[in-house]
Protein backbone atom coordinates (compact mmCIF):
# COMPACT_ATOMS: atom_id res chain seq x y z
CA UNK A 1 0.00 0.00 0.00
CA UNK A 2 1.50 3.70 -0.30
CA UNK A 3 1.73 6.06 1.82
CA UNK A 4 -1.90 7.63 1.71
CA UNK A 5 -3.83 4.43 1.91
CA UNK A 6 -1.89 3.60 5.13
CA UNK A 7 -2.98 6.85 6.50
CA UNK A 8 -6.17 6.48 5.14
CA UNK A 9 -6.53 2.87 7.10
CA UNK A 10 -4.43 4.68 10.05
CA UNK A 11 -7.48 7.47 10.58
CA UNK A 12 -10.23 5.11 10.32
CA UNK A 13 -9.32 2.37 13.16
CA UNK A 14 -6.04 3.23 14.78
CA UNK A 15 -6.23 5.02 18.41
CA UNK A 16 -2.91 6.19 19.28
CA UNK A 17 -1.02 6.79 22.03
CA UNK A 18 -0.70 10.12 24.16
CA UNK A 19 -2.18 11.57 21.03
CA UNK A 20 -4.84 14.45 20.61
CA UNK A 21 -6.02 12.97 17.87
CA UNK A 22 -7.67 15.55 16.37
CA UNK A 23 -3.93 16.89 15.73
CA UNK A 24 -3.73 13.97 12.67
CA UNK A 25 -6.20 16.93 11.11
CA UNK A 26 -3.18 19.33 10.28
CA UNK A 27 -0.45 16.54 11.10
CA UNK A 28 -1.21 12.94 9.84
CA UNK A 29 1.06 10.32 11.04
CA UNK A 30 4.70 9.66 9.10
CA UNK A 31 4.89 6.00 8.06
CA UNK A 32 7.51 4.67 8.86
CA UNK A 33 8.76 1.66 6.45
CA UNK A 34 12.69 1.09 8.36
CA UNK A 35 15.02 1.63 10.14
CA UNK A 36 19.02 2.31 9.80
CA UNK A 37 21.06 3.26 12.77
CA UNK A 38 20.06 6.52 13.78
CA UNK A 39 18.09 7.01 11.27
CA UNK A 40 14.10 6.29 10.68
CA UNK A 41 13.21 6.14 7.22
CA UNK A 42 9.45 7.39 6.13
CA UNK A 43 7.76 5.82 2.86
CA UNK A 44 8.30 8.19 0.87
CA UNK A 45 12.18 7.81 1.40
CA UNK A 46 13.06 10.93 3.97
CA UNK A 47 14.78 10.29 6.86
CA UNK A 48 14.48 11.71 10.16
CA UNK A 49 16.91 11.52 12.93
CA UNK A 50 15.55 9.48 15.95
CA UNK A 51 16.78 12.58 18.47
CA UNK A 52 14.30 10.93 21.21
CA UNK A 53 15.57 6.81 20.86
CA UNK A 54 11.63 6.33 19.93
CA UNK A 55 10.33 7.12 23.28
CA UNK A 56 13.66 6.07 24.41
CA UNK A 57 13.88 2.24 23.95
CA UNK A 58 16.09 1.66 20.79
CA UNK A 59 19.52 2.53 22.86
CA UNK A 60 21.17 0.89 19.94
CA UNK A 61 19.73 2.52 17.38
CA UNK A 62 17.54 0.92 14.56
CA UNK A 63 17.88 -2.49 12.31
CA UNK A 64 21.16 -3.60 14.71
CA UNK A 65 22.94 -6.27 13.04
CA UNK A 66 23.68 -8.23 16.30
CA UNK A 67 20.14 -7.70 17.39
CA UNK A 68 18.88 -8.74 14.07
CA UNK A 69 20.38 -11.87 14.52
CA UNK A 70 19.92 -12.68 18.01
CA UNK A 71 16.66 -12.58 16.90
CA UNK A 72 16.59 -14.81 14.02
CA UNK A 73 18.84 -17.34 16.19
CA UNK A 74 16.34 -17.44 18.85
CA UNK A 75 12.98 -17.73 16.54
CA UNK A 76 14.81 -21.15 15.05
CA UNK A 77 14.56 -22.50 18.32
CA UNK A 78 11.12 -21.28 20.64
CA UNK A 79 9.74 -17.90 21.03
CA UNK A 80 7.39 -18.18 24.02
CA UNK A 81 6.75 -20.73 26.50
CA UNK A 82 4.80 -21.04 29.44
CA UNK A 83 6.79 -19.58 32.54
CA UNK A 84 5.78 -20.76 35.65
CA UNK A 85 7.80 -24.02 36.55
CA UNK A 86 9.58 -24.20 33.29
CA UNK A 87 12.70 -21.80 32.10
CA UNK A 88 14.84 -21.61 29.00
CA UNK A 89 18.49 -20.53 28.32
CA UNK A 90 18.22 -16.87 27.02
CA UNK A 91 16.32 -16.04 30.65
CA UNK A 92 18.38 -17.94 33.01
CA UNK A 93 21.53 -16.35 31.26
CA UNK A 94 19.71 -12.90 31.05
CA UNK A 95 19.11 -13.13 34.95
CA UNK A 96 22.34 -13.92 35.94
CA UNK A 97 24.01 -11.31 34.07
CA UNK A 98 21.30 -8.37 35.06
CA UNK A 99 22.05 -9.74 38.65
CA UNK A 100 26.53 -9.26 37.64
CA UNK A 101 25.57 -5.70 36.57
CA UNK A 102 22.72 -4.18 38.37
CA UNK A 103 23.89 -2.15 41.51
CA UNK A 104 24.40 -2.86 45.03
CA UNK A 105 24.23 -6.54 45.48
CA UNK A 106 20.89 -7.44 44.06
CA UNK A 107 20.38 -10.90 42.95
CA UNK A 108 16.72 -12.34 41.67
CA UNK A 109 15.03 -11.40 38.79
CA UNK A 110 11.47 -11.03 38.42
CA UNK A 111 10.43 -10.76 34.65
CA UNK A 112 7.68 -8.42 33.63
CA UNK A 113 5.84 -6.92 30.10
CA UNK A 114 6.96 -3.35 30.56
CA UNK A 115 7.71 -0.35 32.40
CA UNK A 116 4.40 0.14 33.91
CA UNK A 117 3.75 -3.46 34.59
CA UNK A 118 7.38 -3.36 36.34
CA UNK A 119 6.14 -0.51 38.50
CA UNK A 120 2.90 -2.55 39.51
CA UNK A 121 4.90 -5.73 40.36
CA UNK A 122 7.30 -3.63 42.34
CA UNK A 123 4.60 -2.01 44.42
CA UNK A 124 3.53 -5.53 45.46
CA UNK A 125 6.60 -7.06 46.07
CA UNK A 126 7.32 -4.23 49.11
CA UNK A 127 3.25 -4.39 50.13
CA UNK A 128 3.59 -8.23 50.28
CA UNK A 129 6.87 -8.23 52.06
CA UNK A 130 5.63 -6.30 54.82
CA UNK A 131 2.63 -8.14 55.25
CA UNK A 132 4.11 -11.65 55.86
CA UNK A 133 6.98 -9.87 57.72
CA UNK A 134 5.43 -8.42 61.00
CA UNK A 135 4.59 -4.91 59.53
CA UNK A 136 1.38 -5.13 58.11
CA UNK A 137 0.68 -1.12 58.65
CA UNK A 138 3.17 -0.48 55.99
CA UNK A 139 0.44 -0.04 53.24
CA UNK A 140 1.07 3.17 51.83
CA UNK A 141 3.81 4.64 49.00
CA UNK A 142 5.89 8.09 48.73
CA UNK A 143 6.48 9.17 45.69
CA UNK A 144 7.67 12.63 43.86
CA UNK A 145 5.57 15.72 42.35
CA UNK A 146 6.78 15.56 38.44
CA UNK A 147 7.18 11.87 38.84
CA UNK A 148 6.32 9.39 36.12
CA UNK A 149 6.46 5.74 36.77
CA UNK A 150 4.09 4.74 33.80
CA UNK A 151 -0.05 4.55 33.05
CA UNK A 152 -1.81 1.65 34.36
CA UNK A 153 -3.51 2.62 38.18
CA UNK A 154 -0.96 1.09 40.55
CA UNK A 155 2.31 2.68 38.64
CA UNK A 156 -0.18 6.28 38.14
CA UNK A 157 -1.26 6.53 41.85
CA UNK A 158 2.82 6.79 42.38
CA UNK A 159 3.49 9.51 39.77
CA UNK A 160 2.99 12.71 40.05
CA UNK A 161 2.69 14.31 36.33
CA UNK A 162 -0.86 15.55 36.27
CA UNK A 163 -1.59 15.69 33.21
CA UNK A 164 -1.51 11.83 33.17
CA UNK A 165 -2.90 11.10 36.87
CA UNK A 166 -5.76 14.02 37.43
CA UNK A 167 -8.54 12.25 35.31
CA UNK A 168 -8.04 9.47 37.31
CA UNK A 169 -7.87 10.40 40.88
CA UNK A 170 -10.97 8.68 41.78
CA UNK A 171 -9.66 5.76 41.11
CA UNK A 172 -5.70 5.78 42.36
CA UNK A 173 -4.44 4.37 45.50
CA UNK A 174 -4.07 6.75 48.40
CA UNK A 175 -0.24 7.37 49.28
CA UNK A 176 1.84 10.52 50.56
CA UNK A 177 3.43 12.96 47.89
CA UNK A 178 6.78 15.11 48.18
CA UNK A 179 7.37 18.36 46.55
CA UNK A 180 9.61 16.89 43.93
CA UNK A 181 13.60 18.34 43.52
CA UNK A 182 12.81 21.64 40.05
CA UNK A 183 16.31 22.47 40.13
CA UNK A 184 15.94 24.95 37.27
CA UNK A 185 13.01 26.94 39.53
CA UNK A 186 14.72 26.45 42.73
CA UNK A 187 12.53 27.26 45.85
CA UNK A 188 15.34 27.79 48.37
CA UNK A 189 17.31 30.00 45.60
CA UNK A 190 19.82 27.21 45.11
CA UNK A 191 21.80 25.73 42.18
CA UNK A 192 22.50 21.95 41.49
CA UNK A 193 25.48 21.63 41.30
CA UNK A 194 26.38 23.28 44.48
CA UNK A 195 23.52 22.78 46.78
CA UNK A 196 22.79 20.29 49.55
CA UNK A 197 19.89 19.13 48.51
CA UNK A 198 17.43 21.15 50.62
CA UNK A 199 14.54 20.20 48.53
CA UNK A 200 14.79 17.01 50.68
CA UNK A 201 12.86 18.46 53.18
CA UNK A 202 9.71 17.92 51.98
CA UNK A 203 10.58 14.07 51.74
CA UNK A 204 11.71 13.91 54.94
CA UNK A 205 8.61 16.29 56.32
CA UNK A 206 6.04 13.60 55.90
CA UNK A 207 8.44 10.46 56.11
CA UNK A 208 9.07 11.17 59.91
CA UNK A 209 5.28 12.02 60.87
CA UNK A 210 4.14 8.75 58.41
CA UNK A 211 6.85 6.45 58.21
CA UNK A 212 5.46 3.37 59.95
CA UNK A 213 2.67 3.40 56.91
CA UNK A 214 5.10 3.80 54.31
CA UNK A 215 5.73 0.61 52.52
CA UNK A 216 8.34 1.97 49.79
CA UNK A 217 9.43 5.18 48.35
CA UNK A 218 9.69 5.23 44.64
CA UNK A 219 11.66 7.74 42.66
CA UNK A 220 13.20 7.60 39.41
CA UNK A 221 17.25 8.60 39.93
CA UNK A 222 18.78 11.72 38.86
CA UNK A 223 15.93 12.96 36.13
CA UNK A 224 12.40 13.41 36.22
CA UNK A 225 12.03 12.32 32.50
CA UNK A 226 8.18 13.21 31.82
CA UNK A 227 8.46 16.12 34.12
CA UNK A 228 10.76 18.28 30.95
CA UNK A 229 14.06 16.13 32.09
CA UNK A 230 14.51 17.62 35.83
CA UNK A 231 17.84 16.60 36.42
CA UNK A 232 18.92 17.02 40.55
CA UNK A 233 21.70 16.38 42.50
CA UNK A 234 23.13 12.99 43.39
CA UNK A 235 23.21 14.21 46.98
CA UNK A 236 19.46 13.74 46.90
CA UNK A 237 19.08 10.09 46.20
CA UNK A 238 21.87 9.50 49.28
CA UNK A 239 20.02 11.28 51.83
CA UNK A 240 16.86 9.13 50.00
CA UNK A 241 18.89 5.86 50.84
CA UNK A 242 19.48 6.99 54.23
CA UNK A 243 16.37 7.72 55.10
CA UNK A 244 14.77 4.90 53.98
CA UNK A 245 17.48 3.01 55.97
CA UNK A 246 16.40 4.79 58.88
CA UNK A 247 12.52 4.26 58.87
CA UNK A 248 12.84 0.64 57.22
CA UNK A 249 10.98 1.52 54.38
CA UNK A 250 12.46 0.10 51.38
CA UNK A 251 13.60 2.70 48.31
CA UNK A 252 12.27 1.61 44.92
CA UNK A 253 14.37 3.12 41.63
CA UNK A 254 12.41 3.39 38.31
CA UNK A 255 15.56 3.28 36.14
CA UNK A 256 12.89 2.31 33.03
CA UNK A 257 14.45 5.45 31.32
CA UNK A 258 17.16 6.59 32.79
CA UNK A 259 19.35 3.03 32.76
CA UNK A 260 21.27 1.36 30.36
CA UNK A 261 23.95 4.19 30.00
CA UNK A 262 21.73 6.66 29.47
CA UNK A 263 23.34 9.53 32.26
CA UNK A 264 26.60 8.18 31.11
CA UNK A 265 27.07 5.08 33.61
CA UNK A 266 25.05 1.88 33.13
CA UNK A 267 22.77 2.86 36.23
CA UNK A 268 21.84 6.38 36.82
CA UNK A 269 22.07 5.27 40.89
CA UNK A 270 25.62 4.62 40.69
CA UNK A 271 26.27 8.52 40.42
CA UNK A 272 25.06 8.60 43.79
CA UNK A 273 26.73 5.75 44.80
CA UNK A 274 23.60 4.37 47.22
CA UNK A 275 21.53 1.51 45.57
CA UNK A 276 18.30 0.70 45.75
CA UNK A 277 16.34 -2.47 47.53
CA UNK A 278 14.33 -2.73 44.25
CA UNK A 279 15.07 -1.93 40.69
CA UNK A 280 12.80 -1.21 37.86
CA UNK A 281 14.18 -1.69 34.53
CA UNK A 282 12.73 -1.70 30.74
CA UNK A 283 12.93 0.42 27.84
CA UNK A 284 16.65 0.14 26.70
CA UNK A 285 16.78 -3.69 27.60
CA UNK A 286 15.99 -5.04 24.55
CA UNK A 287 17.09 -2.20 22.46
CA UNK A 288 13.78 -1.18 21.25
CA UNK A 289 12.91 -4.42 19.44
CA UNK A 290 10.93 -6.20 21.79
CA UNK A 291 8.61 -5.30 25.19
CA UNK A 292 10.58 -6.43 28.31
CA UNK A 293 11.03 -5.52 31.93
CA UNK A 294 12.41 -6.42 34.91
CA UNK A 295 12.24 -5.87 38.67
CA UNK A 296 15.15 -6.67 40.59
CA UNK A 297 15.88 -7.20 44.32
CA UNK A 298 18.22 -8.66 46.87
CA UNK A 299 18.05 -12.25 48.56
CA UNK A 300 16.26 -10.32 51.66
CA UNK A 301 13.31 -9.37 49.96
CA UNK A 302 13.24 -12.78 47.66
CA UNK A 303 13.71 -14.68 50.70
CA UNK A 304 10.43 -13.48 52.43
CA UNK A 305 8.50 -15.34 49.88
CA UNK A 306 10.43 -18.78 49.96
CA UNK A 307 7.95 -20.91 51.60
CA UNK A 308 5.54 -23.91 50.57
CA UNK A 309 1.87 -23.15 49.43
CA UNK A 310 0.32 -23.91 52.88
CA UNK A 311 1.77 -20.61 54.11
CA UNK A 312 0.90 -18.60 50.53
CA UNK A 313 3.56 -16.30 50.96
CA UNK A 314 4.70 -16.97 47.08
CA UNK A 315 4.84 -13.52 45.21
CA UNK A 316 0.98 -14.98 43.05
CA UNK A 317 2.07 -12.16 40.07
CA UNK A 318 2.02 -13.40 36.33
CA UNK A 319 1.67 -12.22 33.38
CA UNK A 320 1.26 -13.94 30.11
CA UNK A 321 4.62 -12.89 28.33
CA UNK A 322 6.89 -13.68 31.30
CA UNK A 323 9.96 -14.95 30.73
CA UNK A 324 9.49 -14.54 26.66
CA UNK A 325 12.71 -15.85 24.96
CA UNK A 326 12.47 -13.92 21.93
CA UNK A 327 12.72 -10.55 24.66
CA UNK A 328 15.38 -12.08 26.97
CA UNK A 329 17.31 -13.10 24.04
CA UNK A 330 17.55 -9.82 22.48
CA UNK A 331 18.50 -8.55 26.23
CA UNK A 332 21.38 -10.71 26.53
CA UNK A 333 22.20 -10.02 23.42
CA UNK A 334 22.44 -6.21 24.82
CA UNK A 335 24.23 -6.77 27.42
CA UNK A 336 27.12 -8.18 25.01
CA UNK A 337 27.10 -5.52 23.34
CA UNK A 338 27.71 -2.88 25.86
CA UNK A 339 30.25 -5.38 27.15
CA UNK A 340 32.39 -6.21 23.94
CA UNK A 341 32.26 -2.90 22.40
CA UNK A 342 32.80 -0.98 25.77
CA UNK A 343 29.78 1.38 25.31
CA UNK A 344 29.75 3.23 28.27
CA UNK A 345 33.64 3.95 27.85
CA UNK A 346 32.82 5.32 24.47
CA UNK A 347 30.22 7.65 25.91
CA UNK A 348 32.40 9.70 27.35
CA UNK A 349 33.70 12.14 24.57
CA UNK A 350 29.79 12.24 23.15
CA UNK A 351 28.87 13.25 26.63
CA UNK A 352 31.49 16.06 26.54
CA UNK A 353 30.31 17.04 23.15
CA UNK A 354 26.83 17.47 23.87
CA UNK A 355 27.96 19.81 26.93
CA UNK A 356 29.74 21.60 24.19
CA UNK A 357 26.04 22.75 23.00
CA UNK A 358 25.19 24.58 26.14
CA UNK A 359 26.14 28.17 24.71
CA UNK A 360 24.86 28.25 21.63
CA UNK A 361 21.07 27.45 22.63
CA UNK A 362 21.36 29.52 25.79
CA UNK A 363 22.80 32.30 23.27
CA UNK A 364 18.81 32.42 22.34
CA UNK A 365 16.36 34.92 24.46
CA UNK A 366 14.13 32.00 24.70
CA UNK A 367 16.19 29.77 26.51
CA UNK A 368 16.19 29.94 29.94
CA UNK A 369 18.02 26.72 30.55
CA UNK A 370 20.25 23.98 28.56
CA UNK A 371 20.50 20.84 31.57
CA UNK A 372 22.45 17.62 30.62
CA UNK A 373 23.31 14.60 32.29
CA UNK A 374 25.44 12.56 30.16
CA UNK A 375 23.46 11.50 27.00
CA UNK A 376 20.48 13.28 27.93
CA UNK A 377 19.95 16.87 27.47
CA UNK A 378 16.80 19.47 27.57
CA UNK A 379 16.07 22.54 26.11
CA UNK A 380 13.85 24.53 28.55
CA UNK A 381 11.62 27.46 26.36
CA UNK A 382 10.89 30.08 28.35
CA UNK A 383 8.33 33.11 27.49
CA UNK A 384 10.78 35.64 30.00
CA UNK A 385 14.18 34.50 30.60
CA UNK A 386 14.61 36.79 33.59
CA UNK A 387 11.54 35.67 35.51
CA UNK A 388 11.36 32.05 34.53
CA UNK A 389 7.74 32.98 33.07
CA UNK A 390 6.86 29.95 30.86
CA UNK A 391 4.89 30.45 27.60
CA UNK A 392 0.90 29.96 27.89
CA UNK A 393 0.49 26.48 27.69
CA UNK A 394 -2.66 26.73 24.53
CA UNK A 395 0.25 28.06 22.61
CA UNK A 396 2.05 24.92 22.16
CA UNK A 397 5.07 26.40 21.49
CA UNK A 398 7.23 22.97 21.82
CA UNK A 399 4.52 21.06 19.39
CA UNK A 400 5.19 23.80 16.66
CA UNK A 401 9.50 23.14 17.19
CA UNK A 402 8.86 19.18 16.81
CA UNK A 403 6.66 19.90 14.03
CA UNK A 404 8.93 22.37 12.29
CA UNK A 405 12.36 19.82 13.62
CA UNK A 406 10.31 16.86 11.03
CA UNK A 407 10.16 19.20 8.27
CA UNK A 408 14.01 19.45 8.73
CA UNK A 409 14.62 15.69 9.34
CA UNK A 410 14.68 15.07 13.09
CA UNK A 411 12.11 13.52 15.46
CA UNK A 412 12.38 16.04 18.73
CA UNK A 413 8.92 15.14 20.38
CA UNK A 414 8.62 17.62 23.34
CA UNK A 415 7.28 18.03 27.04
CA UNK A 416 5.74 20.80 27.00
CA UNK A 417 7.92 23.45 26.18
CA UNK A 418 10.73 21.46 26.58
CA UNK A 419 12.92 20.26 23.63
CA UNK A 420 15.09 17.25 24.81
CA UNK A 421 18.12 15.27 23.36
CA UNK A 422 17.56 11.50 24.29
CA UNK A 423 19.39 10.27 20.95
CA UNK A 424 20.86 6.21 20.44
CA UNK A 425 23.85 5.83 22.46
CA UNK A 426 25.73 5.02 19.22
CA UNK A 427 24.61 8.29 17.58
CA UNK A 428 28.28 9.91 16.15
CA UNK A 429 29.50 13.67 16.83
CA UNK A 430 28.30 14.54 13.12
CA UNK A 431 24.79 13.10 13.32
CA UNK A 432 24.69 15.00 17.66
CA UNK A 433 25.30 18.18 15.27
CA UNK A 434 23.18 17.96 12.84
CA UNK A 435 20.48 17.25 15.39
CA UNK A 436 21.53 20.11 17.03
CA UNK A 437 21.66 22.42 14.31
CA UNK A 438 18.02 20.96 13.53
CA UNK A 439 16.43 21.79 16.97
CA UNK A 440 18.30 24.88 17.05
CA UNK A 441 17.07 26.40 13.51
CA UNK A 442 13.82 25.39 14.49
CA UNK A 443 13.38 26.69 17.94
CA UNK A 444 14.62 29.99 16.47
CA UNK A 445 12.33 30.20 13.56
CA UNK A 446 9.43 29.17 15.60
CA UNK A 447 10.00 31.03 18.64
CA UNK A 448 12.34 34.08 18.23
CA UNK A 449 15.89 34.60 18.78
Amino acid sequence: MNTQNLRTLDALHVWHPCTQMKDHEQLPPIVIERGEGVYLVDTDGKRYIDGISSWWVNNLGHNHPRLNNALIEQSRKIAHHIFANFTNEPATTLAAKLASVTPGGLSRVFFTDNGSSAVEAAMKMSFQYWQQSGFPEKVKFLSLTGAYHGETLGALSVGGCELYRQIYRPILLEGFQAEGPDCYRCAFGKHRESCNAECFSHVERIVSKHHASIAAAIVEPLVQCAAGMRIYPPLYLQKLRALCDHFRIHYVADEIAVGFGRTGKMWASEHAGVYPDILCISKGITGGYMSLAAVVVGEGIYRAFYDDYVTLKAFLHSHSYTGNALATALAVEVLNIFEDESLIEKLRPKIAHMASFRERFESLPCVGEFRQMGMIAAVELVKDRESRESFPWEERRGFQVFKKALEKGALLRPLGDVIYFLPPLVIDTVEMDRLADIAFDSIREVVGG
